[in-house]
């Protein structure tokens, strides 16, 4: 009247058990993480914290010196994967503290799909029409702004509002 063992017997099952309990376990934690990460992609255009708000250019003294000595500086989409939101820094005066701007990388009178070019070492672009442009001629955005932190360090803001 013995109570009936438990144990895994055979060696066969001695060696598989461990096995698929590993294949069961890594499964089902497949399935959770692709059905977490289904339904956190269900909605993209609400996520919109995947990145950080700011970017920290460098210098002023620095980035003032080579916007001097080459034009304004093009930066490729730092926002959205479709290149609408590239930018233009640029700066005028001689205080590397003052002075900052940024424009879209699209002529003020189209839309984002009309990317301008810039002509090297220049600050002069050509748009899609083969247009040639001064910095000014470019779209000014609302949402984007450049920011000096402590009179050293500039960032371009990509959060502001006004």
């Amino acid at each position: 009247m013995g109570v009936a063992s438990s144990r895994l017997k055979s060696p066969l099952a001695r060696a598989f058990a461990p096995v698929g309990a590993g294949i069961v376990f890594f499964g089902l934690l497949f399935l959770a993480l692709w059905g977490a990460a289904s339904l956190i992609s269900r909605h993209p255009e609400n996520v919109t914290n995947l990145g950080d708000q700011t970017l920290r250019v460098g210098s002023v003294t620095q980035v003032a010196k080579t916007v001097t000595e080459s034009g304004p500086v093009l930066y490729p989409d730092l926002r959205d994967p479709n290149g609408k939101r590239s930018i233009v820094l640029d700066h005028l005066g001689t205080d590397p503290t003052r002075g900052w701007r940024v424009f879209f990388a699209y002529p003020a009178d189209k839309n984002g799909s009309c990317l301008a070019t810039q002509v090297k070492k220049t600050r002069t672009f050509t748009d899609c029409g083969g247009r040639t442009l001064s910095i000014d001629d470019l779209a000014k955005p609302t949402d984007v702004r450049p920011l000096v932190e402590n009179h050293t360090t500039l960032y371009i803001d990509l959060r502001a509002t006004k």
